[in-house]
C-alpha cells in the first residue's frame, strides 16, 4: 500500500467543511456553507495541497447542503481548478440545488487547466466516475 501525502487539516471554528481522506488516496470534502471565512480557508487549503502534487488523485465535493454558491466561490474554484497541478487530478461534485449547479457549470466553462471534472446529483453516481482507471493526461 502506497503512503499517502498528509492531510493536514483540522477542523476549525466557523469553517463549514470537512475533508477526509478518501480510501484512494484523494480527498473528500463536505460543504454546510459558503460563508467568506469557509472560501478563504479552503482556498488556502486546496492551493497548499496543489503546491507538492505529485500524483494521479480523484477528490470529491459533496455540495448537497448548499443552495447557493457566491460569486467568490466561482472565482476561487476557478483559480484553483485552473493551476497547473490539477492536470493530476479527477474531481467529482455532487450538488442538488440548480442554483449550485449552475454556478458549478460556470466554473467549468472558465477553469483553464487540466483538471478532469464532472457534476453528479448522487454520491453513487459519483463514485462510480470516480472509481473509474486513473490514467495519465498528457
Amino acid at each position: 500500500m502506497s503512503e499517502y501525502k498528509p492531510l493536514n487539516w483540522t477542523p476549525k471554528a466557523g469553517i463549514g467543511y470537512t475533508v477526509v481522506r478518501r480510501t484512494d488516496g484523494g480527498m473528500h470534502f463536505t460543504f454546510i456553507d459558503a460563508s467568506p471565512a469557509t472560501l478563504a480557508h479552503w482556498r488556502e487549503f486546496s492551493l497548499a495541497h496543489l503546491y507538492d502534487s505529485d500524483r494521479l488523485t480523484t477528490n470529491l465535493y459533496d455540495l448537497r447542503a448548499l443552495d447557493e454558491l457566491p460569486e467568490a466561490a466561482v472565482q476561487f474554484a476557478v483559480e484553483v481548478n485552473s493551476d497547473p497541478s490539477v492536470r493530476n487530478i479527477r474531481l467529482a461534485v455532487v450538488a442538488t440545488s440548480p442554483n449550485v449547479k449552475a454556478a458549478l457549470r460556470k466554473v467549468s466553462d472558465l477553469t483553464t487547466g487540466g483538471v478532469e471534472m464532472a457534476l453528479f446529483t448522487t454520491m453513487d453516481e459519483a463514485e462510480a466516475w470516480l472509481s473509474r482507471p486513473l490514467t495519465l493526461r498528457v
